[in-house]
């Protein structure tokens, strides 16, 4: 623990920031990794959909400044690449 007072503080509002940005991560992530799986062995329509709803999760994200700007766009771009190789 540190001792002076406003680093003190740092770690409380750190822990409290984690907390609160630690399940958006994790459904971005859950999000991600079910358009790989269905771009892997479902149809296209299904990968579609669920690149739809992941997108919408990586914007709101990175509106909220949970992520950078760039960081969900490349993730988007990496996921669409998946989805529009698929026949």
């Amino acid at each position: 623990m540190p001792n002076i007072k406003s680093s003190i503080r740092s770690v409380k509002t750190d822990a409290e920031r984690r907390a609160k940005n630690a399940p958006v991560k994790a459904a971005l992530r859950n999000a991600s990794r079910k358009v790989v799986a269905i771009a892997e062995t479902g149809s296209k329509e299904e990968a579609q959909a669920t690149l739809v709803n992941a997108t919408g999760l990586l914007d709101k994200a990175a509106r909220k400044g949970i992520i950078h700007k760039n960081a969900a766009a490349r993730k988007k771009s990496r996921l669409a690449k998946r989805v529009n190789v698929m026949e």
